[in-house]
C-alpha cells in the first residue's frame, strides 16, 4: 500500500517541508563525519534548522566493539521525499558507507542517515517508509530527537517525541 499525506513533491516549490534525519557513525572520526553529513545535508538538502546534542550509544541490532555518535536534525528542504532519500544515500556513499549486506544485516559504518519524519507525511513505499518503522523502538534516535522536537506527534502513534522516549525509557 502506498500512503502519502501533506507532502509538497516539486522540487521547484518554494514550499519548506519541516523534516527530521537521524544522524549515526561508529567508524573513524565520527565527530567530523558528523560535522561533514551536516555540511553535506546544508548544502545538498536544505537550511538545518534544530540540531540535537550528541549521544554516545552502543551498536544496535549488531555486536560491535564500536559505539555510535547519534544526533537529529531539523532540517527544512523543499525536496520531494524520495529526492531527500537519494540525495541522503548520496551523502552516506561520499562519507563512506557501504549499504547493508544482501541478508541485510547490520554492520559498522561511518554514516548512516534515517528520514524519521517529512513532516506529518505517512509513505509506504517500497524503498521508504516514513515515520521511520522502528524509531519508537529506539533509544538513541527518540533522545537526540526528544531534545530538538518534544512536542512533535508521530502521525501513526499519536504521540509526541517526549512521550514515546518516556515509553522506552519506563518500558
Amino acid at each position: 500500500m502506498k500512503t502519502t499525506a501533506n507532502v509538497q513533491t516539486s522540487q521547484n516549490s518554494s514550499r519548506k517541508n519541516k523534516v527530521f534525519l537521524a544522524l549515526g557513525s561508529n567508524l573513524g572520526d565520527r565527530d567530523a563525519l558528523l560535522d561533514a553529513a551536516e555540511a553535506l545535508i546544508g548544502r545538498r538538502v536544505g537550511k538545518i534548522v534544530a540540531k540535537s546534542s550528541r549521544f554516545e550509544n552502543p551498536a544496535a541490532g549488531f555486536k560491535s566493539d564500536n559505539d555510535f555518535l547519534n544526533e537529529a536534525i531539523e532540517v527544512a528542504t523543499v525536496l520531494s521525499p524520495q529526492s531527500l532519500l537519494s540525495e541522503i544515500n548520496g551523502i552516506e556513499r561520499c562519507l563512506g558507507r557501504e549499504r547493508k549486506s544482501m541478508a541485510c544485516e547490520y554492520h559498522d559504518r561511518t554514516m548512516d542517515i534515517d528520514i524519521i519524519y517529512y513532516g506529518d507525511a505517512i509513505i509506504n513505499e517500497p524503498q521508504l517508509v516514513v515515520p521511520h518503522p522502528r524509531m519508537a523502538e529506539r533509544m538513541f534516535v527518540l533522545q537526540p530527537l526528544n531534545e530538538i522536537a518534544p512536542g512533535f506527534v508521530h502521525p501513526l502513534l499519536h504521540r509526541t517525541s517526549s512521550e514515546l522516549l518516556a515509553s522506552l525509557q519506563s518500558g
